[in-house]
């Protein structure tokens, strides 16, 4: 009897220490937050092979056509609506085949990403469609991000699609098609952290941007936009902020090493940004 006694003052004990440090309390853990301001305009292509100036003019085309006919928008409203996404299969490489070889970084969530052996996202499924358009297998050649462009400019692959902003540097390597999709850059910050709660434009986040210096660290996918935004940029006009900009392979990193205390801030598309921050706070 005694030892019951001792066992229920004990869990009793237990449960008061809990309510007084908040134990096991959800609310307490510290997640990522957006600052919903935009801080670039930018426009998304696809980048093709310039020795395939017909697969271009075929992928404008096609591009034009789902737009007109409603497909473009259904694929994008499984994304960022109520439809559900559909997996895709890469086919295996066959050089005796017509096939379509799509380069991509699939850590890019919504565009591009994977569940166990299939790969989804809106660039993934604009890639099936266009496939099928052709009459050809789609091959997907998943690969870093910075390598995206070279290897279609080495003849690797035939197409790159993997949330591509249109930029001089990168028109060295592929000829962009037509703009499918507007995006922005945008802070993802901690769910406790108040340095940009009064900013209200890109001017306002800039000032503090402005204001650091090197002990504050700014996480960027390699290769992308953010990290131009963050390092400066002539071609892009960006100046640049005097802080450490770290870079990574991609996005979800960049947002678990902030949250662990790594570095400050993550700056990413703006797309992105919301499902990386979603999923890693569904976690937490």
């Amino acid at each position: 009897m005694k030892k019951v006694l001792s066992l229920v003052l004990a869990v009793a004990m237990l449960f008061a220490i809990c309510a007084l440090v908040g134990c096991g309390k959800k609310e307490d853990t510290v997640t990522a937050k957006v600052i919903e301001i935009n801080l670039t305009d930018e426009e998304y292509a696809f980048g093709v092979d310039k020795n395939q100036p017909e697969l271009l003019a075929k992928a404008n085309a096609f591009i034009k056509q789902i737009k007109e006919d409603g497909t473009y928008a259904a694929i994008c409203d499984k994304y960022f609506g109520d439809g559900t996404p559909t997996p895709v299969a890469s086919a295996v490489r066959d050089d005796s085949k017509d096939q379509l070889v799509v380069a991509t970084n699939a850590h890019f969530e919504p565009f591009e990403y994977t569940q166990g052996d299939k790969f989804l996202g809106i660039d993934i499924e604009i890639a099936a469609a266009f496939a099928d358009y052709l009459g050809w297998e789609l091959v997907i050649d998943d690969m870093d991000f910075d390598s995206v462009c070279l290897s279609v400019g080495q003849h690797k692959c035939d197409i790159a699609m993997a949330g591509l902003t249109v930029k001089p540097d990168r028109e060295e390597h592929v000829t962009f098609t037509e703009s499918y999709y507007t995006a922005s850059q945008k802070i993802i910050v901690k769910s406790n952290d108040e340095t940009f709660k009064d900013c209200k434009t890109a001017a306002d986040v800039e000032a503090i941007l402005k204001g650091l210096d090197k002990t504050k660290k700014i996480g960027v996918q390699n290769g992308t936009t953010g990290q131009f935004y963050s390092e400066g940029d002539a071609d892009w006009g960006f100046d640049g902020f005097p802080v450490t900009t770290v870079g990574y392979k991609n996005g979800s990193l960049a947002v678990q090493d902030m949250l662990n205390g790594n570095i400050d801030y993550v700056i990413i598309d703006s797309a992105p940004a919301k499902f990386i921050t979603e999923s890693i706070n569904e976690l937490r």
